[in-house]
């Protein structure tokens, strides 16, 4: 029981090791509101990488949904869709923006409607073993009128 405790102990430690000293650092993280009868929004985020080498974003979970995936926004057929990806690269020395319209989480299946304010935890999942938690609180995200998303953009 011991060596399981001490072994339990050393991975938790090894695998923060990447972020705790520094390399990775979220900013400004916040979900968009979505109306009380929306099952699904996203959240954006800034992720930096101070470290001397790349780093992926492979997953995401949290409390607040059934499901958190990795999804970006693709041009298909004249249109714009939503895809999940299996990663978000983040390149060594530089930073990666999660924004509507581009790369983002998507919590699928809230588990209640979300209302502006409200604080959302969430735990990001790297390449290296790694996790970050972080809190995002609920904002309005005011989006640039243009194109829709599921509108022909030719």
């Amino acid at each position: 029981m011991k060596r399981f405790l001490l072994a339990a102990v050393f991975a938790t430690l090894w695998a923060g090791a990447a972020l705790a000293d520094g390399a990775i650092s979220i900013g400004d993280p916040h979900v968009r509101l979505v109306p009380p009868t929306a099952e699904n929004t996203g959240i954006f985020m800034v992720i930096r990488n101070q470290g001397d080498k790349d780093v992926k974003l492979i997953g995401a979970d949290s409390p607040a949904s059934k499901k958190a995936e990795l999804h970006t926004v693709i041009e298909e057929g004249g249109m714009k869709k939503m895809r999940p990806v299996h990663d978000i690269s983040v390149k060594a020395k530089g930073e990666t923006v999660l924004k509507p319209g581009d790369y983002h989480v998507m919590l699928i299946g809230l588990t209640k409607p979300l209302q502006e304010g409200d604080i959302v935890p969430l735990t990001l999942r790297f390449d290296d073993g790694s996790s970050q938690s972080l809190q995002a609180p609920v904002r309005k995200i005011q989006v640039p009128m243009g194109p829709a998303a599921a509108m022909p953009t030719k």
